[in-house]
């Protein structure tokens, strides 16, 4: 792991436990055990810092999403992987968190909305063509869909977090009304 990544790590258990009110250049210093001043040494400012959080948030949801391809052939398969995908992220609770309050940031800089649509527009182009070949007759539309039914299952888990999280069962529910009835 490279310094930066190390320092950009840091940033996201500070934005996790902290909340970005939480995340300066001393604190994610002292979360990645460095000295003083190391932070500042890749990042100058902390809209640079909130950059580089982005970066590596997309870069780890990526990678997540990239495990999400293997075997997704059927809407049941699909809503199996997603449901695996929900978890996995609720269960990195600290990422999560920090992934909200970036999209909070996001909200009011636009450079970072447009950074995130564009990797919501990576996942589209992997994700449309599946989903019109399970069936969907407007795939874009039903992919926003199902990223907004994970968003609002990641919130509630984060709030409200439920020993038996299922996010399968909602996807699954969701799928049903997006794809087709086999035979039909």
């Amino acid at each position: 792991m490279t310094r930066r990544e190390q320092v950009l790590d840091a940033a996201i258990r500070v934005l996790g436990t902290a909340g970005p009110r939480g995340l300066t250049h001393r604190a994610v210093d002292a979360a990645a055990g460095l000295p003083q001043g190391s932070t500042s040494n890749h990042f100058r400012t902390r809209d640079a810092l909130v950059d580089g959080v982005v970066g590596r948030l997309l870069e780890l949801e990526a990678r997540l999403w990239g495990r999400l391809a293997d075997d997704v052939s059927t809407p049941e398969a699909l809503a199996v992987a997603v449901g695996r995908l929900v978890d996995e992220l609720a269960r990195e609770r600290l990422i999560t968190l920090a992934r909200h309050a970036v999209f909070v940031e996001a909200s009011v800089r636009p450079e970072l909305r447009a950074r995130i649509a564009e990797a919501h527009g990576r996942i589209a182009e992997w994700a449309a063509p599946l989903f019109a070949a399970l069936g969907s007759d407007d795939p874009v539309r039903d992919l926003r869909l199902l990223l907004a039914v994970i968003d609002g299952l990641l919130t509630n888990q984060l709030a409200n977090p439920q020993p038996d999280f299922a996010p399968a069962d909602a996807v699954r529910t969701v799928l049903r009304g997006v794809f087709p009835p086999p035979n039909g």
